[in-house]
């Protein structure tokens, strides 16, 4: 499976929700590899906001994200969007805090990226293959989150909000194609009692009776409908059999749970990955949802660990032993640290240092605490390094090697006696003119320890 961006960029205009404000949107094809980055056009330098589940900063009636002093509210509408066309690498540029909510669904992003097109890029998607029981609970709140393997991304959700006109509902997405067609014209929806709530405390300045199903849980009298009314601007206002206000009418029964269905799938993608799996969530929120989807991101991370493999076998028969590689190297005890090479081809090689108590340098470094020293590692990474660039030559014993440039050292783990530390070097580009670079990295069993970029050249000696 392939990586997704956009064919072609395409803008929209709406306003928020909650600040009521315009905001202006373009969706920008990106390269692969790039994700999903949000970037503030009104703001200074033009900041850039990763959808990330880390950068997550408020989930109290929608999602929000910031990073480098920029914010981007109530992202999930549309984040659900890019999830349901499979797009892994897109820029939008907004020049407001807020994502225009239009209806209250997905359906005009989805409709705005269909009309960009997609396109497949040059590079295998970021999967998370759920292969066992992964599980969130909040008891105090009745909320819980089960992912199960499947071999699919399907999403079921189960809502209930204890209430004669909206109790339990449930909803099922079982493939990401029937997005457009199921999920993304859902509509968010709140009770009279939250909606005048927000009214007098002024937190929906964008709101109209367009943009949500209102559910009305009480007796209401025709003065208070008269209210809201006069509010909204409409010509009148009247509560349905169904405990809904004449607003809107429903595109599905079930349209408050497709919608919870929808807020999920918008949350979940701030993992940054295509996700293999059947999610099941009781009574989710925007909270529970981000709490989820930080567990996904960290269980992959988790798994590529262990799927780590180093690439090298420790086990093999070596090429080199110490004494073919004295033959070819001048450097002697104390300052000889290789002592074999398993592997060596016209690219790359791997060599490895035996660390024990014995090494003169843990007598004055730290020698209650021996640590070996880590100029010495890059040492040790570098006369691997030379006995590729000698192997490459006849007559090795004419030539030496000599450092020119040391770059992108990071030193990761210690190493103490004990350790077996091997060093698998390979060429950044082809030897020339004596000209040997190379990328290295230092590993103890399967775990990086020490990387570097090593530029050597190659000299012959001159005999006297």
């Amino acid at each position: 499976m392939k990586q997704r961006t956009i064919s072609s960029a395409i803008s929209i205009t709406g306003a928020g929700l909650h600040t009521g404000k315009k905001a202006h949107v373009t969706f920008r094809p990106a390269p692969a590899g790039s994700g999903i980055v949000f970037r503030r056009t009104d703001l200074a330098g033009t900041p850039a906001v990763k959808a990330d589940c880390e950068n997550v900063t408020d989930t109290n009636r929608g999602t929000s994200i910031s990073e480098n002093g920029a914010t981007i509210n109530t992202v999930e509408h549309m984040m659900a969007a890019i999830t349901g066309h499979g797009i892994d690498n897109i820029i939008i540029d907004i020049d407001n805090e807020e994502t225009p909510i239009f209806d209250g669904s997905s359906i005009r992003f989805t409709e705005a990226l269909k009309k960009a097109g997609i396109e497949e890029q040059d590079a295998p998607k970021k999967m998370l293959v759920i292969d066992r029981v992964l599980s969130y609970k909040d008891e105090k709140n009745k909320v819980e989150f089960i992912a199960l393997p499947s071999e699919d991304y399907r999403l079921s959700v189960m809502i209930d909000f204890e209430t004669e006109v909206l109790s339990t509902q449930h909803a099922s997405l079982d493939h990401l194609k029937d997005f457009h067609r199921d999920i993304a014209p859902c509509r968010t929806f709140v009770f009279l009692h939250e909606l005048e709530y927000l009214l007098n405390h002024n937190l929906i300045k964008g709101g109209d009776l367009s943009n949500a199903i209102v559910f009305v849980n009480r007796l209401i009298s025709q003065e208070e409908l008269d209210r809201l009314a006069k509010l909204f601007n409409k010509p009148s206002v009247k509560v349905l059999n169904k405990g809904i206000l004449n607003n809107l009418s429903l595109h599905f029964e079930n349209e408050p749970a497709r919608h919870k269905l929808l807020d999920v799938l918008g949350d979940l993608s701030l993992t940054g990955l295509n996700i293999q799996g059947h999610i099941i969530a009781k009574r989710p929120g925007h909270t529970a949802n981000i709490e989820f989807a930080k567990i996904l991101k960290q269980y992959s991370v988790q798994k590529e660990k262990s799927c780590f493999q180093p690439p090298f076998d420790i086990y093999k028969k070596p090429l080199y032993d110490i004494n073919h590689i004295k033959r070819v190297l001048p450097h002697r005890p104390p300052f000889l640290l290789i002592d074999k090479i398993l592997d060596m081809d016209k690219s790359q090689v791997t060599g490895v240092k035996n660390v024990t108590m014995n090494e003169n340098f843990f007598v004055g470094h730290f020698p209650d605490e021996p640590v070996m020293p880590g100029v010495l590692q890059i040492e040790a990474m570098a006369q691997a390094g030379g006995l590729f660039m000698l192997g490459n030559v006849s007559n090795p014993q004419d030539y030496t090697t000599y450092f020119l440039k040391i770059e992108n050292v990071k030193f990761r783990n210690k190493v103490v006696p004990g350790d077996t530390l091997v060093f698998s070097l390979k060429l950044i580009s082809p030897i020339r003119r004596g000209l040997c670079h190379m990328k290295g990295v230092a590993y103890v069993a399967d775990k990086p320890v020490m990387e570097a970029e090593l530029l050597a050249q190659i000299i012959k000696k001159v005999k006297k």
